[in-house]
């Protein structure tokens, strides 16, 4: 039978999110149902929560940074058992049979698509959608449940789930590591996760920013050198040099200036999803360095393991704000506002 929980929602586009209940599914033979603990706030939530991307679907509760307590197991369930922690991600479900999901890239479902956190179609409780972590349960299938090291802050690691992932992924793929020159673009929730990763993998590790007040703190998360992005002459003293650039900023803007300080055949890699499109880059820059632009989503089941075991041996967590689910609309406005450093953290506690 399904249970109520508590949850904060957006209603519509407009209106600021405000207290709820929501239906969530009793755990069946292969689920886990989570007592959420802590959820971040990402900007993705945002972008959804007022219909910035298409297709939003109210009442919304947001959340994809999700990590909690084990509350109840399905009898086919051998991953976990209760009072565990356990954290979800992104995603929730997928065909699981096509070619993608075989290899473990469950973001890139050729079939239809990865079932969202939020705002998916809930194949379970047919007419509702999927709802998010910003609420006192969840359940979700164990394949899509991840395990948690014990000596990371929870609230810290949540971000993990998103902020993490998705800057740990395509520095693994595109070979970040000793030698390696990476650039990190933009200071946020993401460009800091990209920092402290591109360190600790051995990296030659330069943030870029357009904020000097960000200079000390890029350095204290690892940055061997910080670029302010908007100083020609800082710029060209990079031109050419850089292995990899992971492009975190969500905001449209011109690509051509990092473009060009890429070595022949270096790659700049976009994760940040901005509501309008970037300016079109200059095939110019790239043909002349045989260049590459590329783009990478979160990360899949494996690899998400693979990255919470990395900050596990590493002790690398997130920079959080821990906030109360009603400083919720407050939290957006700061956002907007690259007020927060790095990431805000919902104490779900304070919602029951």
């Amino acid at each position: 039978m399904p249970h109520s929980a508590n949850a904060y929602a957006a209603f519509d586009k407009t209106t600021p999110l405000g207290p709820t209940t929501i239906t969530r599914r009793d755990p069946g033979p292969t689920d886990v149902q989570i007592d959420i603990q802590y959820c971040g706030v990402c900007h993705s939530d945002l972008h959804t929560a007022r219909s910035e991307w298409p297709g939003t679907v109210y009442p919304c509760v947001p959340g994809h940074e999700i990590l909690g307590t084990v509350r109840a197991v399905g009898d086919a369930v051998t991953k976990f058992k209760v009072g565990d922690t356990a954290a979800v991600g992104c995603l929730v479900d997928s065909c699981r049979t096509c070619e993608s999901c075989k290899a473990g890239l469950e973001q890139y479902c050729d079939v239809f698509g990865f079932v969202m956190t939020y705002n998916s179609p809930d194949k379970h409780l047919p007419g509702q959608m999927t709802y998010g972590g910003y609420s006192t349960s969840i359940t979700v299938t164990e394949d899509f449940v991840l395990k948690v090291p014990a000596n990371l802050d929870p609230a810290a690691a949540a971000p993990l789930l998103c902020a993490g992932i998705t800057t740990y992924s395509p520095l693994r793929h595109w070979g970040a590591g000793p030698g390696k020159k990476v650039g990190i673009v933009g200071l946020g929730g993401l460009g800091h996760m990209g920092v402290k990763f591109s360190r600790a993998f051995g990296a030659e590790t330069v943030l870029f920013t357009t904020s000097a007040s960000k200079v000390e703190d890029g350095k204290r998360l690892g940055a061997h050198q910080v670029v302010i992005s908007k100083d020609p002459e800082a710029m060209q003293q990079h031109m050419r040099s850089f292995d990899l650039i992971i492009n975190t900023v969500a905001a449209s803007h011109d690509l051509d200036p990092f473009v060009n300080l890429l070595k022949r055949d270096g790659t700049m890699v976009l994760v940040g999803a901005p509501e309008h499109a970037h300016p079109s880059p200059s095939v110019m820059g790239m043909i002349f360095g045989r260049r590459s632009i590329a783009g990478s989503l979160i990360g899949g089941l494996p690899e998400t393991q693979e990255m919470l075991d990395f900050c596990g041996k590493h002790d690398i967590v997130c920079d959080i704000e821990l906030i109360k689910a009603q400083q919720i609309n407050e939290a957006y406005e700061r956002m907007l506002k690259s007020d927060v450093k790095y990431r805000f953290v919902i104490d779900i506690s304070s919602m029951k």
